[in-house]
């Protein structure tokens, strides 16, 4: 949702019809059952999580069978408890190609309703479907070997040369970026729509956090487009 991370802490295993919180030790724990009703107005609490995962989990599996028949669509949903990380929320692979789906406990604390939990959470499981990770991949890989190219004809030294690579690779890894993001948030709205969930007053999130504007480079898109595209999903 912010930023794309590989390290994973403790892990949430989510199954259709248990949920247990697993620590680093890789020993498991029961975990009570979730409240009936989200605290609205001021931070979510972890049995909201569980709550709005048993609900959107299944949907999105089921939607990334129907658009993605060939793809792994056995999503695993985890707190990244690491301390010290900021709000955030990002998908990822395992090294198997399982769809990882993390969230921090800061963001918990700035989510004012389960909507705004589903539609963060719809939106990762979203990025997988779309296939995004690949795609930002190969367009790094070309980047990278763009970069290459042109250090090495301006004569640069070696040093220079994979500086220019890094650089080219990450413009190449940026340069979708803002469009996948709105892809994943026009598919997420729709998943969590089918969930339950109001995507429209989820994704007022992004109306009180910082808009990165239209910005070259940037990974995310101004937070009016965001919106707007949420309100074209659902015909709202």
């Amino acid at each position: 949702m912010r930023s794309v991370c590989i390290s994973l802490v403790a892990i949430l295993g989510l199954a259709a019809c248990d949920i247990q919180v697993e620590g680093p030790s890789g020993v498991s724990r029961p975990t009570e059952a979730p409240v009936s009703q989200s605290r609205t107005g001021g931070p979510q609490s972890l049995a909201d999580f569980r709550a709005v995962v048993r609900q959107v989990e299944p949907v999105a599996e089921r939607t990334c069978r129907e658009l993605r028949p060939r793809a792994n669509c056995d999503f695993r949903i985890f707190i990244d408890d690491r301390e010290g990380l900021p709000p955030n929320a990002y998908q990822t692979l395992d090294e198997n190609g399982r769809p990882l789906i993390g969230f921090t406990p800061a963001l918990f604390a700035e989510m004012r309703n389960r909507d705004e939990l589903a539609f963060a959470l719809s939106h990762e499981a979203a990025h997988h479907i779309e296939g995004h990770i690949p795609q930002i991949q190969n367009s790094a890989a070309a980047g990278a070997i763009l970069g290459t190219l042109i250090g090495s004809l301006a004569g640069l030294d070696q040093a220079g040369v994979e500086t220019a690579q890094n650089i080219g690779g990450t413009i190449g890894a940026r340069r979708y970026s803002k469009g996948f993001e709105l892809e994943a948030d026009s598919l997420g709205a729709r998943i969590a729509q089918r969930s339950g969930y109001d995507p429209l007053r989820g994704v007022l999130y992004f109306a009180r956090s910082a808009d990165p504007g239209d910005r070259f480079l940037r990974t995310h898109p101004p937070n009016a487009d965001r919106i707007n595209t949420v309100r074209r999903a659902i015909g709202g």
